[in-house]
């Protein structure tokens, strides 16, 4: 399970995109849903010009308890 803790302030370079600040940021590409999830303003925007503020929210892994129910854990 992931958690978000905190964002970092960001601006972007000609031609990033959520995807790839997401395989930077995380080192996964299916994550870019946080980013855009923290910047929803943005969320057409297929590839981004210089300068954009963003913010990079900080997504850290939460250790689940195995007795957990499954509605509850995210795994169902």
């Amino acid at each position: 399970m992931l958690r978000v803790t905190g964002y970092l302030d960001y601006r972007t370079r000609a031609g990033d995109t959520f995807d790839s600040l997401a395989l930077t940021m995380y080192n996964e590409e299916k994550l870019a849903k946080y980013i855009i999830g923290f910047n929803p303003q943005y969320s057409d925007v297929i590839v981004f010009d210089a300068n954009v503020p963003l913010r990079l929210p900080i997504v850290e892994s939460v250790e689940t308890p195995e007795t957990l129910p499954p509605w509850r854990s995210g795994t169902s």
